[in-house]
């Protein structure tokens, strides 16, 4: 009964299988555990999961395999159009880099060609600025001055900082603006160039601008010189000299408008030089006319033509003009000449005459004092000798006559020709 308990409690007992193998008159057997039969069938279980599974690997090799395989060129073909890809855009990046360079030298080129241009331009123009002289001479003050140039080596390696502000230190500009296109991105390499583009573009216009300038200042220079030329030989045809500015008679004119651009430039220049030679033999012909004062600031005290004569008391002619100062006053040639006479002259007292060409004499007459000999040349302005009362004078003055052909003439035309001449000389 304990044994049925036990039984029921721990479950049924397994008994060992015995296995009986007869064969003829011989019987074997032996007795197999559950245990043992349980490993064996674990075994060939196993046997046979191998097998299958080595067979199926077997079989489906190759399949996985080419798989593999093909994912792997698969790969690889991504990679190497990857390499392309960055490759080409290397590629890219190095040539617009090279262009941007190659673009970036011609422009520093182009901008120190057009530097050099205006430094020889400057250096043309100021012997012709040195020959102006008043407003003309003035206006050298304010004609732009480009800088000297650099070395290109130079140029293209410095890197300043220099800011725009005109034309002042462009060259620092042109080498400022090179290592902007240094970046290794493409991004930062386009935004470099654009900066670059942008800065040049500046840098031209100024340079344009100082071009302009420059010629602006030589047609202004040009103008000049014509109208006072213009000027003086109007004011002297007041007094009754026609002087001939140009010696050409082809009758022609007009104001300068080059054909070509790139003759712009120096057709302004020849033109000024034109204008400055015109203008300087204009005031070297008007140096030997006498229209300056021969008595600076002295009171006039007889003028031209008929008059009450001072000693005798009728009517007389006057040939000249008296200027009242005291004695030993300065007495000045009224222009450039030869002088022909230098001593006592009847009532003239003591007297120069001076020949200036032309048919024209001046004389001086009534001094006190001579300071010049016959047969020496004068300039305007100089001073012949000393006011007084020699000859037929009733007190200190200075008798002045202009002779045209030996015929007096009135000063008083060539004085009046002189003060709108005097602004212009």
């Amino acid at each position: 009964m304990s044994q049925t308990g036990r039984s029921n409690v721990f479950g049924k007992r397994k008994e060992p299988h015995t296995i009986i193998i007869a064969q003829g008159d011989s019987i074997r057997h032996f007795t197999v555990r559950p245990w043992v039969a349980a490993l064996a069938g674990s075994v060939l279980a196993a046997f046979a999961i191998g097998y299958l599974l080595a067979t199926t690997y077997l079989v489906l090799r190759d399949d996985l395999l080419g798989a593999s395989m093909a994912r792997q060129a698969r790969m690889q073909h991504s990679y190497e159009d990857r390499i392309s890809a960055l490759r080409a855009q290397v590629d890219r990046i190095t040539s617009r880099q090279m262009l941007d360079q190659q673009l970036m030298e011609d422009k520093v080129s182009e901008l120190l060609k057009r530097q050099t241009a205006l430094s020889q331009r400057h250096g043309r123009l100021g012997p012709l600025l040195d020959r102006a002289s008043g407003k003309i001479k003035k206006a050298q003050d304010t004609v732009p001055v480009p800088i000297k140039r650099p070395d290109k080596a130079a140029a293209l390696e410095a890197a300043p900082s220099a800011k725009l502000s005109r034309i002042a230190n462009v060259d620092s500009i042109i080498t400022g603006s090179l290592p902007l296109l240094s970046g290794a991105q493409d991004s930062q390499s386009l935004a470099a160039a654009d900066r670059a583009d942008r800065l040049f573009v500046k840098i031209n216009a100024s340079l344009r601008d100082i071009e302009s300038e420059q010629i602006s200042h030589i047609q202004a220079l040009t103008t000049d010189a014509y109208y006072k030329a213009g000027a003086i030989a109007e004011a002297l045809q007041t007094a009754g000299v026609k002087l001939q500015i140009a010696s050409d008679q082809s009758a022609m004119g007009g104001p300068l408008v080059p054909a070509d651009d790139s003759t712009n430039f120096e057709s302004h220049v020849r033109e000024l030089d034109v204008a400055l030679n015109q203008l300087k033999t204009v005031k070297t012909k008007l140096a030997r006319y006498p229209v300056t004062n021969p008595a600076p600031g002295r009171r006039i005290s007889s003028r031209f033509g008929v008059r009450k004569d001072p000693l005798l008391g009728t009517p007389a002619f006057h040939s000249g003009m008296d200027f009242r100062a005291p004695n030993g006053a300065p007495v000045r040639a009224t222009a450039s000449g030869k002088v022909v006479k230098a001593g006592w002259t009847g009532g003239y007292g003591r007297m120069v005459e001076i020949d200036h060409g032309n048919g024209l004499k001046t004389r001086y007459a009534h001094m006190s004092k001579i300071l010049v000999k016959k047969g020496q040349r004068v300039s305007v302005r100089k001073i012949i000798g000393k006011i007084g009362s020699s000859g037929r004078s009733t007190g200190p003055h200075l008798h002045y006559e202009i002779r045209r052909h030996g015929k007096t003439i009135n000063p008083v035309r060539f004085l009046k020709a002189g003060k709108k001449v005097k602004k212009h000389i």
